[in-house]
């Protein structure tokens, strides 16, 4: 039953994701994904309930398919953090195991029948040798190397996100870590336990997880989102950290015209208080001060000696410092004045300002309200 259950939640998210309107590349991706895994739990099923000997076609339903998850996760996520990567030919690239898989179990599929059926009930023993460890070793390479090539993604977004924007909230991927951390763990089942039940059960727990993250979460399959077509257009532009310290090689700024981008920089927060506009993003700051945003970031990093979601954070941390010891604030919640600041919900805040005093923002007031 759990198996039918996964291949409808599998088929119907499919379904809503490819009918919906403004359908993105990241959209797209993930639909054909659930189409893949909904196959896939089809093709075992098929094998578990014995409905494979009534229609022997369900067989092909389960050469390639443990070859497709590791490339569509790293597909989804690079259309979700760089989709101009996937442009061009190249992600093509990743379906050639998959086909290689199935082309070296050609043989075995024009087998007749009756002795297809015969080496089922045996366990496969009856397969070539070079066939069957041929496919393990590929399993388990592709398995570690998409589980890392993934995590570098992640960890790339992460670091752009923080030299680009100074919020997390909705942009951080936290969800799409827990794709990984979950396709990494049905990785482990499959190298090191290898138990066909236990796996394709985690398989369905795992769709019916994406199914209810992506109907109680926010943006993860809505296309209508302002804040990944920033991270769009800022992904041609970054890759990493590497390539921003060779931008700034390039640059052409010398030491005085970074303090004059700095004295800039510092005049507009003190009288605009740009900071707090709790969306604001490096492009946009760098645009209203008439430079190149690569400049913008070599200034930040250089003179303040951090990035640029925590200098805009500091900036708010200490605006909130200033408001929250004027008495007449007192009638305000400290969430409040939070978001008067520019933080724009509380958990950021929370955990912001604790990294940034060593307190919460309660504790911070009551040993001012003592001091006083």
């Amino acid at each position: 039953m759990i198996y039918i259950i996964g291949i409808f939640v599998a088929f119907f998210l499919a379904l809503l994701i490819f009918t919906k309107k403004g359908r993105n590349l990241a959209d797209t991706v993930l639909g054909i994904w659930m189409v893949v895994i909904g196959t896939h739990l089809l093709g075992y099923y098929s094998y578990a309930s014995g409905l494979v000997y009534d229609y022997p076609q369900f067989l092909w339903l389960n050469l390639p398919y443990p070859f497709f998850h590791g490339p569509m996760l790293f597909l989804y996520t690079q259309a979700l953090t760089n989709p101009e990567k996937l442009k061009s030919k190249a992600w093509l690239f990743h379906f050639i195991l998959p086909a290689f898989i199935l082309v070296i179990h050609i043989p075995f599929m024009l087998l007749p029948t009756k002795e297809i059926f015969e080496i089922l009930k045996n366990g496969g023993r009856n397969i070539k040798d070079w066939q069957s460890v041929i496919h393990s070793i590929l399993l388990i390479s592709s398995g570690f190397f998409y589980v890392f090539t993934t995590y570098r993604l992640l960890s790339k977004h992460k670091k752009r996100i923080l030299n680009q924007f100074s919020y997390q909230e909705k942009i951080s991927l936290n969800w799409l870590r827990l794709l990984f951390y979950g396709m990494g763990i049905m990785w482990f089942f499959i190298i090191f336990i290898g138990n066909d039940t236990l796996i394709f059960s985690a398989a369905t727990v795992f769709t019916i997880f994406i199914g209810y993250y992506g109907i109680n979460q926010v943006g993860i399959f809505s296309s209508q989102n302002t804040k990944n077509e920033s991270l769009e257009s800022i992904a041609k532009d970054e890759e990493d950290i590497n390539s921003e310290r060779k931008k700034y090689a390039k640059s052409g700024l010398n030491e005085e015209m970074v303090k004059a981008i700095h004295q800039k920089l510092t005049c507009l927060m003190e009288t605009e208080r740009m900071f707090t506009q709790p969306e604001l993003n490096l492009n946009d700051l760098a645009t209203r001060l008439n430079i190149h945003s690569n400049s913008l970031s070599q200034v930040i990093n250089e003179i303040e000696g951090v990035n640029f979601y925590d200098y805009i954070n500091s900036l708010r941390i200490e605006e909130f410092k200033r408001l929250v010891s004027l008495p007449e604030n007192q009638k305000f919640t400290l969430l409040g004045l939070a978001y008067e600041c520019g933080f724009n919900s509380k958990s950021a805040f929370n955990r912001i300002f604790k990294k940034a005093t060593g307190s919460s923002p309660s504790e911070y007031v009551k040993s001012l309200t003592e001091k006083m």
